[in-house]
């Protein structure tokens, strides 16, 4: 069988590097084009030999694949092409609170603009929140419920972005297991190893006023996914 063994489906901004460079140390995962290939969300006109051919025949022992956080948000129809191609493809995503999320990507969006976080008013950040790509990238239900439309839920791992930080061995050891590799590699690892942060964004406190919108934008995807999952995720709307 041509194509990937598992896909990284996002969430952005939820410690997906981190997971591309702990995997990248085991010794039977490859990812053939680095972490990111953005095929399903941007490339499409290439085609679907071309992303196909990019991991080549699955090998024995071998596990490929890919982490592209925007996959996360593509419609239907893509989702149902992939199937088409993977059926048996292993899926996860992570989730971050969505407000610490929406205020790492905006400030990160603040750099690319080549701005500082002081040159950036209020109401820049007020629209980059409630921008249709922000918004899109904070709908975990959404995102969840359209892939587990096509693919069996228990292809896709939901985890926590929390989870990721607080006990990365044990993270690692539950991918692993979805995956269908043996964790054992990074039983062995220092904890410093495992905790230390990638490619980590410019940080800088979320001023109330913000905090307050964002609470505002999430408090109803929030309660719809602590529904979905049967989790109290409560704390993600707490004032700070």
């Amino acid at each position: 069988m041509i194509g990937p063994n598992f896909l990284g489906i996002g969430a952005q901004k939820s410690g997906t590097t981190w997971i591309y460079e702990n995997l990248s140390r085991h010794p039977h995962v490859r990812f053939p084009a680095g972490k990111e290939i953005h095929f399903w969300d941007a490339r499409r006109n290439l085609g679907v030999t071309w992303w196909l051919d990019t991991f080549g025949p699955r090998q024995p022992g071998l596990w490929s694949g890919e982490i592209t956080p925007a996959y996360a948000t593509i419609d239907t129809e893509a989702i149902h092409e992939l199937y088409a191609l993977c059926p048996d493809l292993r899926l996860f995503y992570v989730l971050r609170n969505p407000i610490e999320r929406a205020w790492s990507a905006a400030r990160m969006a603040v750099l690319r603009a080549e701005m500082t976080l002081e040159e950036a008013s209020e109401r820049w950040f007020l629209d980059h929140f409630r921008s249709a790509g922000s918004r899109r990238r904070g709908a975990y239900a959404e995102a969840i419920l359209r892939w587990q439309s096509v693919f069996p839920a228990e292809q896709l791992m939901v985890a926590l972005f929390d989870d990721l930080r607080s006990q990365p061995r044990a993270f690692l050891s539950r991918l692993c297991g979805h995956i269908g590799i043996d964790a054992g590699v990074y039983a062995a690892m220092p904890e410093e190893a495992l905790r230390q942060v990638v490619f980590e964004g410019p940080s800088a406190p979320l001023p109330p006023p913000l905090r307050r919108a964002l609470i505002d934008q999430y408090a109803g995807p929030v309660e719809a996914l602590a529904h979905l999952l049967g989790m109290d995720l409560s704390h993600w709307l707490a004032e700070r």
